[in-house]
């Protein structure tokens, strides 16, 4: 005699299963976004507002006169420097890393990776749009194991 799972059974494994797969895809709006940036940079909110559209989620803006202290305690290498810094669910990302990147990142958790960065600020990035005038440029993965490529942008 071959047993059959009761119907309360397979709904309850279905049901189960979907919960997993809507919390899997609500991670990146269920993380907490926080931004530390110079009260003075305009660029940095407009990065946020990338964000925010590209993301679904909500950026906490907070202001700082001593970057470069936020930037050391976070870990962030100095060549890696740029105008804002943002802590995301135990990542730093650093700079005008595009959405899809960060989103990658949360998705991926590769391991080794303590954040990304965009160094510097070029032109055509997420929140440096300057019409038609781009910048090609690269989004670094860094940790404790050194540094990487993630992703190119031309």
């Amino acid at each position: 005699m071959i047993w059959k799972k009761p119907a309360l059974f397979r709904r309850s494994v279905s049901g189960a299963a979907l919960l997993v797969l809507a919390a899997c895809s609500n991670v990146a709006q269920a993380a907490t976004y926080t931004m530390f940036r110079d009260p003075g940079c305009g660029c940095c909110l407009n990065w946020a507002g990338h964000l925010e559209d590209g993301m679904n989620a909500k950026v906490a803006s907070v202001d700082s006169n001593d970057m470069a202290a936020i930037k050391t305690a976070r870990g962030v290498p100095e060549e890696l420097w740029s105008c804002h810094t943002m802590e995301v669910d135990g990542y730093i990302i650093e700079g005008h890393v595009p959405a899809e990147a960060v989103a990658r990142l949360l998705r991926e958790r590769p391991d080794g990776v303590a954040g990304l960065a965009v160094p510097g600020m070029p032109l055509g990035s997420p929140g440096m749009e300057a019409g038609n005038r781009i910048q090609p440029y690269e989004v670094i993965a860094f940790g404790p194991t050194g540094q990487s490529v993630f992703a190119s942008y031309r």
